[in-house]
């Protein structure tokens, strides 16, 4: 309005936008603090206008929101420091299309910055992210052809209900013909796309966080049963959904679920929760904390020798294991 309608009031514009003049005014004021020289006059002639040969910017931010953008984006992709990289290419031309005023400062973060990578998030492929959020736009099945973290190759037909970032990592909830089940792809790992003619329909109030989750704690290659000596109401904070179902138990709580990892269940999941417990189920998963358990008396046992020769048999960690 104010690049082609020069001497607009705070009236019109409120009219045009449909809301108050009140917010009319503080729209202008945003436009200012963005960098945009919006020139005012009173009178019977007056209103708003921009500056002389002054043209608005295709995106207008104010400083806190270009220098939140910059952050946001150095966070979730560090190799966005790179301005060869794609993200970072991208990144380098909206700072480019800031005004000088608000640019300047999100240049320079960006330019001092230093991010570490993440070894744990992996970019998916933009091609095939953009064929799934299609896809999952359109309502419209997908054939997927998807490699395991192991290797193992197939391909399936699938509904995706939605892209889910977690982690830094990139999934896709769907439900898989395949198998009949739902399913949380990696995907990094979907090898090809191809969108199909057949349409579904996506079931109603799912919240695709809670659900992958959820999902992500079951159907893995060995069981895990553990009993806490500890209340429900103290524990649940303590486990994550991927770890299984919690559910009480007569000595406390018992938590079920899989894994196809038990070394990381045992040593990054089990080990920092601070209540005593037993692995009642999963072979794999007893071993795995039997091994946990050895190395911390071990280590608590070669410290002690070091201090005339005095020993420890176990440490207070592998009792609780």
């Amino acid at each position: 309005m104010l690049q082609f309608r020069p001497g607009a009031t705070a009236s019109q514009i409120a009219t045009r936008l449909g809301v108050s003049e009140r917010a009319a005014r503080r729209y202008v004021e945003t436009l200012r603090e963005a960098g945009v020289p919006v020139e005012s006059s009173r009178g019977r002639y007056g209103g708003y206008r921009l500056g002389r040969g002054e043209r608005l910017a295709p995106v207008a931010f104010t400083e806190d929101e270009a220098l939140g953008l910059v952050m946001a984006v150095l966070e979730a992709h560090p190799a966005a420091v790179d301005t060869e990289e794609l993200v970072g290419s991208a990144l380098t031309k909206v700072i480019r299309a800031l005004p000088e005023s608000v640019g300047h400062q999100a240049a320079v973060l960006r330019e001092y910055a230093a991010a570490a990578p993440d070894h744990r998030g992996e970019h998916p492929d933009p091609a095939l992210m953009s064929a799934l959020v299609v896809a999952v736009a359109s309502h419209r099945r997908v054939q997927l052809r998807y490699r395991s973290e192991a290797g193992n190759e197939w391909e399936e037909e699938a509904e995706p209900w939605a892209v889910v970032v977690r982690h830094g990592r990139w999934f896709l909830l769907c439900h898989s013909h395949r198998v009949n089940a739902l399913r949380g792809y990696r995907i990094d790992r979907v090898q090809a796309v191809v969108q199909t003619a057949q349409a579904f329909t996506p079931p109603e109030g799912v919240d695709p966080v809670a659900v992958l989750e959820e999902n992500l704690g079951e159907g893995w290659t060995f069981p895990t049963r553990v009993v806490f000596e500890a209340p429900l109401s103290a524990l649940s904070a303590w486990i994550r959904p991927p770890m299984g179902r919690l559910q009480e138990h007569p000595r406390g709580c018992l938590l079920v679920g899989s894994t196809n990892n038990p070394t990381m269940y045992a040593q990054e999941w089990l080990a920092t929760i601070p209540f005593a417990f037993q692995v009642e189920g999963g072979d794999e998963l007893r071993a795995a904390v039997s091994a946990l358990a050895s190395r911390c008396a071990a280590a608590v046992a070669s410290v002690g020798s070091f201090r005339g020769g005095l020993s420890v048999s176990k440490s207070d960690e592998a009792q609780r294991c």
